[in-house]
C-alpha cells in the first residue's frame, strides 16, 4: 500500500491534482461575520475577492486538534502509513494542533506510521511541495524517501510575491497603518518573500507594472535551471496578470511547466485581491 499524503487547504492545490493523486486535504475555516465556510469546499474564492473589493472583511481559523484526530484515527484503523505535510507554523497554529492530535492517536494506535512535516511554506509554494510528495507516493516510493524530498523542497522553495493593496496586510498585522496609508497614496507595491516561514518585505516598488517586472527579475536572481522546473504562479483573482508572468518567464527563461491557480479563501482573506506570487526552487533536487 502506498503512503497516504495528507495536507491542509493552505496548499492551494488545483482540485484536478488533489483528485488525481488522492490527496487528503483538511480545510481551514473561513468566516464572514457569524457565517462559517470550509476553505476550498463551501466558499468560492472569486466571491471572497469580490466581497473584499466591496469592503467585506473575512476572518480565518486553523484546523483543530479534534479534526486532525478524526482524520488520523481513520487511517490508523486502516493500518495506512501517512505523511501530513503542514502549512507554515510561523503563520498558523495548525502544525502544532496536528502534533497534539498525533500524540493522542499514538496512545491508542502505537503502530501507526505518521510523519508530520512543517514546510514553513504557504499557498501554492506549499502546494508544490505536497505535489512532489504525492507524485512520489503514487510511484511507490518509501516513506523515508518521500520525507527526505519534502524536507528538501520545503527548505528550497522560494516564494516571491506582491500585493495590490497594503490595506489587507495591515488588517492581518503584517504592516503598520502608516505604511498602508502612505503606500496607498504613493501607489507603492511591496515585494515580499517567505523566510523561515514568515512573510518578509524586501523591497518597495512604485506601480503595478514595475512590481510584476521586479518579481520576474528576482526569480532570475534566485532560481536555478528554471527551464526544467515546474513553476507555480498564484493570484488573487488576477488571472490575466498571472498569465502575463507566465509569458514573461517562458520568453526569458524557457520555462515550460507551470501550475497557475487562484489563491484560496483562507490565504486570500489576508493577502487580498490582486496578489501575485511566483514559486520556484533555488537548488535542484536529485532523487
Amino acid at each position: 500500500m502506498s503512503v497516504k499524503i495528507i495536507t491542509d487547504s493552505g496548499s492551494d492545490l488545483p482540485k484536478e491534482i488533489v483528485n488525481q493523486y488522492d490527496i487528503h486535504v483538511i480545510p481551514f475555516y473561513v468566516y464572514l461575520g457569524e457565517e462559517e465556510f470550509l476553505d476550498g469546499e463551501t466558499i468560492d474564492p472569486h466571491k471572497l475577492y469580490s466581497d473584499m473589493r466591496n469592503g467585506k472583511v473575512y476572518k480565518t481559523a486553523q484546523v483543530t486538534p479534534e479534526i486532525f484526530k478524526e482524520v488520523f484515527i481513520k487511517y490508523a484503523q486502516q493500518n495506512q502509513s501517512c505523511i501530513y505535510i503542514a502549512f507554515s507554523s510561523a503563520l498558523s497554529g495548525t502544525y502544532q494542533a496536528s502534533l497534539v492530535a498525533r500524540e493522542e492517536v499514538l496512545e491508542e494506535y502505537p503502530e501507526f506510521q505518521l510523519d508530520i512535516i512543517d514546510t514553513k511554506c504557504a499557498s501554492l509554494g506549499f502546494g508544490l511541495v505536497v505535489y512532489k510528495a504525492a507524485q512520489m507516493a503514487k510511484e511507490g516510493k518509501s516513506q523515508e524517501e518521500i520525507v527526505e524530498a519534502v524536507q528538501f523542497y520545503s527548505e528550497h522553495m522560494m516564494h516571491v510575491f506582491t500585493v495590490d493593496d497594503l490595506e489587507y496586510l495591515y488588517r492581518g498585522g503584517r504592516v503598520s497603518r502608516t505604511s498602508a496609508f502612505i503606500g496607498g497614496i504613493l501607489n507603492i507595491k511591496p515585494i515580499l518573500v517567505v523566510k523561515d516561514g514568515k512573510l518578509v518585505p524586501i523591497e518597495k516598488v512604485r506601480g503595478r507594472k514595475k512590481s510584476i517586472k521586479r518579481l520576474v527579475e528576482i526569480v532570475e536572481e534566485k532560481g536555478v535551471n528554471l527551464s526544467n522546473q515546474l513553476i507555480g504562479i498564484s493570484h488573487g483573482d488576477s488571472l490575466d496578470e498571472a498569465e502575463e508572468i507566465k509569458n514573461l518567464m517562458t520568453e526569458k527563461f524557457g520555462c515550460k511547466d507551470f501550475i497557475i491557480h487562484i489563491i484560496g479563501s483562507a490565504i486570500g482573506a489576508h493577502s487580498g485581491p490582486g496578489t501575485l506570487a511566483i514559486y520556484f526552487l533555488d537548488q535542484e533536487f536529485h532523487s
